[in-house]
């Protein structure tokens, strides 16, 4: 059988799916039964607080965690590992935002795997500090920065986490808006977010984790009318 990882990828097809997953650490699972699809053209919004799981539901995704159970596939293959993720079409935007510091704008944007002008394309803004360190970016730009990195080789999985921390809300908004639009285009979108409110305007479907499981998954638009469900769900967990 041909995986999806050897064909083009249609619109609705399913590039992250787990089944029954559970992983953790030192064999002590941090999420069980997590079951969850994402499919082309989608954007997923996995919430909960803080302790639930979200992150380790990322790395597991990623190939950086190794399941303890069920089933993982990633663009119709096991990952394995970030390395062979990334060779399948995966994209991961870490909380640290995974810039070098000590190298300018353009040649972080180098570093990855499209051109720097279709990165800049997606931040215009950038264009004007190419020559400037990273490291002497503000926190926003710095996002801005690795998230045009990652959006220029236009990647068909999109893994972010916690991509406003600590940053404004506009500039929030703006990085939201470019993962939104990355999906439109048929990518892969699972976003791990703090900030509901705000997400919920952008993503499809939304998830919430309660100590290591998935303890509602609804349409979006059902929780931006309601968004007392997932504030009950939070107290509920605390």
């Amino acid at each position: 059988m041909t995986s999806v990882a050897e064909n083009t990828v249609l619109p609705g097809d399913v590039l992250i799916k787990t089944q029954g997953l559970s992983a953790g650490y030192n064999g002590q699972p941090i999420i069980s039964g997590i079951d969850l699809t994402v499919r082309a053209g989608e954007m997923v919004g996995l919430f909960g607080a803080n302790g639930a799981g979200k992150t380790t539901t990322l790395l597991t995704i990623a190939g950086e965690v190794a399941p303890l159970g069920g089933e993982l596939t990633v663009l119709g293959a096991k990952p394995g590992s970030l390395y062979k993720a990334a060779k399948l079409g995966l994209a991961m935007l870490t909380d640290d935002r995974g810039i070098f510091p000590p190298l300018t704008v353009r040649d972080n944007l180098r570093l990855g795997r499209g051109s720097v002008d279709a990165a800049v394309a997606h931040f215009p803004e950038l264009e004007e500090h190419l020559e400037r360190r990273a490291g002497l970016l503000s926190g926003g730009q710095q996002q801005m920065l690795a998230l045009a990195r990652i959006l220029a080789a236009r990647p068909r999985v999109i893994l972010a986490d916690e991509l406003s921390l600590g940053l404004a809300p506009m500039i929030v908004k703006r990085l939201l808006a470019a993962l939104r639009t990355a999906a439109d285009d048929g990518a892969a979108v699972l976003l791990v977010e703090q900030h509901v409110a705000v997400a919920l305007a952008k993503v499809d479907r939304a998830c919430v984790l309660v100590h290591g499981t998935i303890a509602l998954e609804r349409p979006a638009s059902e929780l931006r009318e309601h968004p007392e469900i997932i504030q009950d769900l939070y107290l509920a967990a605390g």
